[in-house]
């Protein structure tokens, strides 16, 4: 074999994004250069391209471990790790990449990208500025860093990193639906003008009428006109959907598998006092609270709180073995059987307690709920707190809110009545998990909390084995960052006017409260 054109044939491909290719040559070559970083660099990179994630931590960690200085080896190690959910890993090999990445702005966007998956925001904002400041002329820096500044609550920040982004890239349809988010409109803030302008534009542009649509929802929402938002919202999910496949008899077959791998005939024991550190899920439909109730927690001296992770699914699936998404296998029971289940609760502590060093800790995770019946299994002492809002403002605020597009998680809620059977899935799997799992979840309701939140709160903390402490009442002063769409309203006090806003879409929500209404579930709304 002649090495040097195979190399040279190799850098050809690479350069191209020959990725087969890539992959092919390096492999001729590993054997006789096993020591050479830049081989196992450019078929790590080929690796993750194809989607072949072990084999690419394989090689990106050999590249980063032969030669540590160089910047592009340790920032995709890291990002190979993060692509895995090892993010506890992930943050400690982007730490060792920031002063080697100092002069390149995309691997500063790149790592300022991890530390967001990690829930790393400080570190991931002076990334993204660090990128901005390289490259001011690229828009996807400025609404990086406009999305980080918006977790750490600095919202006259982020709105100008945003605004800087529509400047240069007015096509950048994501961000003008971020700054729709960022706050409250009013008159003299709105974007409607600009919004419609760019609509009637392009109007053959799937995204162009999907992020557009929905930030005109909002942005008529906040100024009082219902009708139009509710069109705009529905011509923004109606967009989105053409783009993605039906899911509801998707989503029913995994409520069905996870409620045949949990028995009732099998209910687990309810379980005794916890130990000192034995973490808190705070679970539910998305868009319920559930970061209110994580700010209220973790507000209590004693709490931290992990954020949004997916530090327990990812265990799970790793302890599983399953080479495909643990949930859409249709035997879930089956894939589960040889689960080590103290194990995995030890691998899950493992990946939580290097971001924490307090005693006691959230993970706010909504879908977690799916999850719950494994949670009980690996970590005995966990507690979890459910949250549940009316069904109606649940679906409606699922529905007014475009979730990541990219995960198959939140196909349901791009269409009402599709959101109204998704909610009713849940419903019963919440019933399930309260035969199965006595004792080990305690429902918090959103609407009881708004109007009545110390006796709520008291409850949830004894639940936790936590004692009364009056800063959770006052979560408005903590300053931790979040990510949440609007982290604007977790920095203010409980108020009630996100409670009921079914009633100003009522002309357009007979048909969810009929479908609710076959099935069983209670809305609580007299003369519909």
């Amino acid at each position: 074999m002649d090495s040097s054109r195979t190399r040279a044939r190799l850098v050809s491909a690479f350069e191209q994004g020959h990725w087969s290719m890539v992959e092919h040559r390096a492999r001729q070559l590993l054997p006789h250069y096993p020591e050479d970083a830049e081989l196992h660099y450019m078929a790590g990179i080929a690796f993750l391209q194809h989607q072949r994630m072990s084999e690419a931590l394989q090689a990106l960690s050999r590249a980063a471990q032969l030669d540590p200085a160089q910047a592009e080896y340790v920032a995709h190690h890291a990002k190979a790790l993060a692509l895995l959910r090892r993010l506890v890993e992930a943050c400690e090999a982007a730490d060792r990449a920031m002063p080697l990445a100092q002069r390149d702005p995309f691997l500063l966007d790149m790592l300022g990208v991890i530390y967001m998956q990690a829930n790393a925001i400080e570190p991931s904002a002076q990334a993204f500025r660090q990128a901005v400041a390289l490259r001011p002329d690229i828009a996807r820096f400025r609404f990086n860093l406009g999305y980080a500044l918006t977790a750490l609550g600095d919202i006259e920040g982020a709105e100008a990193a945003l605004e800087a982004c529509v400047h240069r890239e007015p096509r950048y349809w994501r961000a003008h639906l971020s700054l729709s988010m960022l706050k409250r409109q009013t008159p003299e803030t709105q974007h409607i003008e600009r919004l419609k302008t760019l609509l009637e534009a392009h109007t053959n542009d799937p995204g162009a009428q999907t992020f557009l649509h929905l930030a005109l929802g909002k942005e008529c929402e906040d100024l009082t006109d219902y009708d139009r938002a509710f069109a705009h919202y529905a011509q923004g999910k109606a967009a989105a959907r053409r783009t993605r496949p039906a899911s509801t008899d998707r989503d029913k077959n995994m409520f069905d598998a996870l409620i045949r791998a949990f028995p009732v005939t099998n209910p687990m024991p309810e379980p005794d006092a916890g130990p000192p550190a034995a973490p808190i899920f705070i679970i539910g439909m998305p868009r319920t609270g559930t970061t209110l109730l994580d700010r209220i927690i973790s507000s209590h001296p004693d709490v931290h709180s992990v954020g949004e992770t997916q530090h327990f699914a990812a265990a799970l699936q790793r302890a599983s073995g399953s080479t495909v998404a643990l949930l859409s296998t249709t035997d879930i029971d089956a894939q589960t059987r040889n689960v080590d289940w103290t194990r995995l609760g030890e691998d899950y502590m493992a990946s939580v307690h290097p971001v924490t060093a307090e005693p006691r800790f959230t993970d706010k995770m909504p879908h977690n709920f799916l999850y719950a019946g494994f949670i009980a299994r690996a970590l005995p002492h966990a507690r979890i707190l459910c949250l549940r809002r009316n069904p109606l403002d649940t679906c409606l605020s699922n529905f007014r809110h475009l979730f990541e597009l990219e995960s198959g998680y939140y196909d349901y809620s791009l269409d009402l009545l599709d959101t109204g059977r998704y909610y009713i899935q849940f419903d019963r799997l919440m019933a399930h998990w309260h035969k199965v799992l006595p004792g080990r979840i305690h429902e918090v309701s959103y609407d009881t909390l708004v109007d009545n939140p110390e006796t709520v709160i008291r409850e949830a903390l004894a639940f936790c084995d936590l004692p009364w402490d009056d800063a959770c009442l006052h979560f408005e002063s903590n300053h931790a960052p979040v990510k949440t769409p609007k982290a604007w309203q977790v920095r203010t006090p409980i108020f009630k006017t996100a409670r009921g806003q079914w009633k100003h879409y009522e002309s357009h929500v007979h048909e969810l409260h009929e479908l609710f209404e076959r099935e069983g579930i209670a809305t609580d709304i007299p003369g519909i």
